[in-house]
């Protein structure tokens, strides 16, 4: 078992000896305070912190990250509190050691709900301190390696989030060796079956791969004595988890994947990585479309290495990675080499993977301002951490990495957010080109701007990145809170005049007692509710008014029907089944969460929900409609070429846009065609519908 003494001896080789005596305190103080308790597989539970503090103590972390490693189960496993912490070794450490703690005196309805307020509480006290998500990388691949000791089920759960999470974090970061392990040790809990027959293939195959690898590295090391560059040739064994995931993403066998060799070349100096690579393009022929230079533009998490592939002997296809030491030992450890390197080298912020880590976490804790909840904030990082990437420039020439398949709109908010909500077009390479235009590596892009552009929903359905999603729903809900607080003031000043009172005569007291009995902060946040249909204009009419138990009657009047402009946005709506257009007569619907749905009195879901009353309102239309509503139109038409285009060129020749047409075979001789088109009114439906029939081969039009 790992005792204090193998760590002493360990830090021992990079750390000041009072620095190895405050860890030594927080050891006995940890043991002291975990005294009596054990682990799952019988063990004392101080040997788990005292293995995740070896883990940090092999990447050569500094003292205050070993105290906090091996105190931070302390807070959430027994009675100890943070001040304690505090008290006897420092903010620093009782910071970190809280970061890590899990959120054990909050209840939570779900364990989803659980896992991603656990996980955005994280994520705060990394942007305080990274050194937070290094110990809870090192204690999650401690458990992960003592995961047997646990039921099934459980096995299970924490291997499918170290999938998920955190060997993506450990990649994100750099920390290519635990993100390794984590990968292992999860694919082997989550898939047992799988895991054992892939590794019984990798086992056999190895022997008939021997005798290819040693000819293929020998000829690497002549051909570079040759030309006098000194390189470490080192044989890469593909692991089973990378193995696994490319037979089942791809469709291939196991022999489809793992016949290709792969080697890595480290060299002294970023001028032999490129020397190298010529040495052995010229051995080898190159695989076009293959290279990637890793070392002019760097991977989002500090990487850096040229990669080639090449057609070796025997048919085989041959990876190499080339790279310096230096660039090998951060790609290994991240933004632990950070620190490996303060230890004895002057070379400690030379690359960047700190830096670009700093700047991710900046990211991500945009995404956690803007998002609604945990459980969308650990969804919008999911999607941000499992980037393939593009490298495009702005006009300027700087670089900007994202995700494959990222957008212009995507490129915009990457930029600046205030960039994306403005955004109304691009140039890509001076070509204009749609918003939803996809980037591809090497493009300049351009962002149009207009200063009364705003984001569109539409947006949603094309966007990859988690910073432009974010950035646009949290601009969505703002504008429909906005919105929902004009309709709900609407709503309620209608009721109102029923019992012949002016809004701004409403009891302060009255209304004061009614927030505090919807437990709501602001006269805006109720009416907010009213707009979006959470509570009933009517219900907050008759408590407004009663005082000291006295209701006024109400007006022989009545109420008026509430006017529909067109311009309300996404809290008064128009629905599929009927589309409702200006001069139908309507009814509204209340409905939580979205305002007022708008029917058309004629619609067969007015009947279907006749026995819910109280939610249908009495509704109008506006004398100044404004906006453009959608309308359905289906026709016959008989098959002849060309048809859709001679249609669609009458509807935009009257004015009206089409948002979308579905095209269904009647029979041999007709077509059924619907179009879903815009109108401002039944007017210039009519006019559509005109200009329709005049058209030869149509026989037979309705308006759905």
């Amino acid at each position: 078992m790992y005792q204090m003494t193998d760590l002493s001896r360990l830090l021992g080789s990079y750390m000041e000896p009072a620095q190895i005596s405050r860890v030594k305190r927080a050891y006995l103080f940890g043991a002291k305070a975990h005294e009596g308790q054990q682990r799952m597989s019988g063990e004392p539970y101080i040997h788990h912190p005292l293995e995740v503090a070896r883990i940090l103590g092999e990447m050569h972390m500094d003292h205050q990250t070993l105290q906090a490693a091996l105190l931070h189960d302390v807070i959430e496993d027994t009675p100890t509190a943070k001040e304690d912490i505090e008290k006897r070794f420092g903010k620093s450490v009782a910071e970190l050691v809280d970061g890590v703690s899990k959120i054990t005196m909050m209840r939570f309805d779900t364990s989803e709900e659980k896992q991603a307020q656990n996980f955005r509480k994280m994520i705060m006290a990394m942007s305080n301190d990274i050194r937070v998500i290094l110990v809870k990388l090192a204690d999650r691949l401690h458990n992960m390696r003592t995961l047997g000791a646990l039921p099934a089920a459980k096995r299970r759960r924490i291997a499918r989030e170290t999938l998920d999470i955190y060997a993506p974090i450990a990649q994100r970061l750099g920390m290519n060796s635990v993100r390794l392990e984590l990968e292992e040790l999860g694919f082997a809990s989550l898939y047992p079956m799988r895991h054992r027959i892939l590794t019984e293939q990798v086992i056999k195959s190895r022997g008939h791969r021997k005798e290819i690898i040693n000819k293929i590295r020998n000829a690497l090391r002549r051909r570079l004595r040759q030309e006098k560059i000194p390189a470490r040739i080192l044989g890469r064994e593909k692991h089973l988890y990378g193995i696994y995931q490319k037979m089942y993403e791809q469709n291939l066998s196991f022999n489809e994947v793992y016949d290709v060799y792969a080697f890595r070349l480290l060299v002294d100096s970023v001028d032999t990585c490129y020397r190298a690579l010529g040495v052995i393009h010229n051995l080898y022929r190159p695989v076009p479309g293959k290279f990637k230079d890793y070392i002019a533009i760097p991977k989002a998490n500090g990487y850096q290495s040229l990669h080639t592939v090449l057609f070796g002997p025997y048919g085989v296809n041959i990876e190499v990675q080339i790279r310096t030491h230096e660039m090998n030992e951060v790609a290994e450890s991240g933004i632990a080499a950070h620190w490996l390197y303060k230890t004895g080298s002057s070379t400690a912020d030379r690359h960047g993977a700190h830096k670009r880590a700093r700047e991710w976490l900046q990211n991500i804790m945009e995404m956690q301002v803007t998002a609604g909840n945990p459980q969308e904030f650990l969804s919008n990082v999911k999607v941000d951490l499992f980037p393939e990437s593009v490298y495009v420039f702005t006009p300027k020439g700087k670089i900007i990495e994202l995700p494959r398949g990222a957008t212009v709109v995507d490129f915009a908010y990457a930029i600046h957010t205030e960039l994306g909500n403005t955004c109304t077009g691009g140039r890509i390479d001076k070509r204009l080109v749609p918003l939803g235009t996809q980037l591809k590596n090497g493009n300049v892009v351009e962002i149009l701007t207009s200063k009364s552009a705003t984001p569109n929903p539409g947006w949603l359905n094309f966007v990859t990145t988690a910073r432009a999603r974010a950035a646009i729903r949290h601009y969505l809900k703002t504008l429909q809170h906005n919105e929902a607080i004009s309709l709900g003031k609407r709503l309620l000043i209608r009721e109102l005049q029923a019992f012949s009172l002016k809004y701004a005569d409403i009891d302060k007291e009255q209304l004061q007692k009614l927030l505090e009995e919807y437990k709501l902060d602001s006269e805006k946040d109720l009416l907010g509710e009213i707009g979006l249909g959470n509570r009933m204009a009517p219900l907050i009419a008759r408590k407004l008014i009663t005082t000291e138990g006295q209701e006024r009657k109400s007006s022989p009047g009545g109420t008026a029907p509430l006017a529909i402009k067109g311009t309300e946005g996404m809290v008064i709506s128009f629905p599929k089944c009927c589309y409702p257009l200006p001069g139908d007569p309507i009814l509204g619907f209340v409905t939580s969460g979205r305002g007022i749905v708008v029917h058309n009195q004629s619609c067969k879901n007015v009947a279907e929900f006749q026995h819910q009353q109280d939610k249908w309102i009495e509704v109008e239309w506006s004398d100044n409609i404004q906006g453009e509503f959608p309308c359905g139109l289906a026709m016959d038409v008989t098959n002849q070429r060309g048809m859709l285009a001679t249609i669609a060129s009458a509807i935009s020749s009257v004015g009206a846009n089409i948002l979308n047409v579905d095209i269904k075979d009647r029979d041999d001789r007709y077509t059924r065609l619907t179009f879903i088109i815009e109108v401002r009114d039944r007017r210039h439906l009519a006019d559509v519908m005109r200009r329709i029939r005049g058209i030869r081969h149509v026989s037979h039009i309705t308006r759905k």
